[in-house]
């Protein structure tokens, strides 16, 4: 196996985190859109340790395990850090089952949806430094 470029390890952690904010924004998402649906429980990503396990790669197995070639994966298994994915703890269940608190998950889904602005504007400005000291 090759050895990764200098670019690509510059690159990779920041694809990292924004591959990982991006499925976390699709869970927080999924959350708020499921915030009227009997028995669902909101889930959420532990960011923190996905990016320390994708930077380090020691990703863990993100598929199920399948015993028949018919079997269907669990939707989201295949995205990145989707074992860092919990059901969240601490928020209330209400009667009808559903644990989903709208104030939480829309603070969330915001606080997310900066980060990732902010990734990806760090990653742009990485871009023009490099592409400033190619060109001269």
């Amino acid at each position: 196996m090759s050895q990764p470029s200098v670019l690509d390890r510059a690159f990779a952690p920041l694809q990292d985190a924004l591959d990982l904010r991006a499925s976390r924004q699709q869970l927080l998402a999924a959350n708020i859109v499921n915030a009227d649906t009997p028995g669902y429980k909101a889930v959420d990503m532990d960011f923190a340790k996905a990016l320390r396990s994708a930077v380090s790669g020691e990703a863990p197995n993100l598929g199920l395990k399948t015993d028949q070639a018919g079997q269907m994966q669990a939707p989201g298994s295949g995205q990145p850090g989707a074992g860092f994915v919990a059901y969240q703890q601490g928020n209330t269940e209400r009667l009808d089952g559903n644990t989903v608190d709208m104030n939480r998950e829309q603070s969330a889904f915001a606080k997310n949806s900066i980060q990732y602005e902010s990734d990806l504007t760090f990653l742009t400005q990485r871009i023009k430094i490099l592409n400033s000291a190619i060109t001269g």
